[in-house]
C-alpha cells in the first residue's frame, strides 16, 4: 500500500459543515442529509460507508456539484457552488472533478482510448493530443495497443473498470469520486483496482472519496466515514493506515 503524503503537504479539498438536503415537500419530504460535517484533505483516500439509503450518494453528488444543498456549507478547493453560475459549476466539475460510476458509463461505441480521451476533448483539447494522453494513461493501467482499440463489450469487467479509472484521472482533477468501484468484481480484481486507484489518484494535490459496501477494500483507506440516517456518525482510521510503533 502506498503511504499518504505528509500532513504538512495536505490542504483542505472538501469542507462540509451542517450540510442538509431534503427531497420532496410536506408529508412526502425525505431528509437525505441532516447536518453533515466532513473535511477531506489532499493526499488521502476517504471511504464513505453505511447502509443503503443513508445518504452516501446524495452527499457525494452534493460535493460534486450535481445536487444543490439546502443548507449548511460545502466548499471544494475553496469554491462554493452557490456562488457560481451554472456554466461555471459545469466547467469546474469538468476540470477539477473525476468520476468513477458504479455502472461505469463507458460509451459502448467508442474504443477504450476514445472513452478515456472524452474528458480532455470536452475541456477543449484537440483530438490527436487527447488520444495520445489517453493512450499514455491506459498504458499505466496495463493496457497494450490492441486493448486500447477494443470496445467495452470486448473487455472483461476488470479491464472496463481500469478504463473508467483512467478516464477519471486523465484530465488531472483535484478530486476523484468513486461510487462502488469494486462491487461487481471478484476479490483479486477488486484489490488490483484499488491498488491502481491509490497509485494514480492519491497525490499531494488530489483527494479521493470512495463510496463502498465492500469491506474487502477498507484497508486501502486512510480514513473511513460511517453514515447513518443522513449523518456521519463516526470516522475511523483503519489499522493499515495507523502509524507503526
Amino acid at each position: 500500500m502506498i503511504p499518504s503524503n505528509p500532513e504538512s503537504e495536505a490542504k483542505t479539498a472538501i469542507h462540509c459543515k451542517g450540510l442538509t438536503k431534503t427531497f420532496g415537500k410536506g408529508s412526502a419530504a425525505v431528509q437525505a442529509l441532516r447536518g453533515v460535517d466532513l473535511e477531506v484533505r489532499t493526499g488521502e483516500m476517504l471511504m464513505l460507508v453505511g447502509p443503503s439509503g443513508c445518504g452516501k450518494t446524495t452527499l457525494i453528488s452534493t460535493i460534486a456539484g450535481v445536487l444543490q444543498r439546502d443548507g449548511g456549507e460545502c466548499r471544494v478547493f475553496g469554491h462554493d457552488y452557490r456562488k457560481m453560475r451554472e456554466q461555471e459549476t459545469t466547467r469546474f466539475r469538468g476540470e477539477r472533478i473525476g468520476f468513477v460510476f458504479q455502472a461505469l458509463n463507458l460509451i459502448p461505441t467508442l474504443t477504450a482510448a476514445e472513452n478515456v480521451s472524452a474528458p480532455l476533448m470536452i475541456n477543449g483539447m484537440k483530438r490527436a493530443q487527447a488520444m495520445q494522453q489517453a493512450r499514455d494513461i491506459l498504458g499505466r493501467v496495463g493496457f497494450d495497443a490492441r486493448m486500447m482499440e477494443s470496445l467495452p463489450a470486448d473487455l472483461s469487467g476488470g479491464q472496463q473498470q481500469r478504463v473508467a479509472i483512467a478516464r477519471s484521472v486523465v484530465h488531472n482533477p483535484g478530486l476523484i469520486v468513486c461510487d462502488e468501484p469494486t462491487s461487481a468484481l471478484d476479490s483479486e480484481t477488486g484489490q488490483m483496482v484499488m491498488g491502481l486507484m491509490r497509485e494514480l489518484a492519491v497525490a499531494s494535490d488530489r483527494a479521493l472519496v470512495v463510496v463502498t459496501h465492500d469491506a474487502r477494500i477498507f484497508d486501502f483507506a486512510d480514513r473511513i466515514a460511517h453514515m447513518e440516517d443522513g449523518r456521519i456518525t463516526r470516522i475511523e482510521v483503519p489499522a493499515s493506515a495507523r502509524p507503526q510503533p
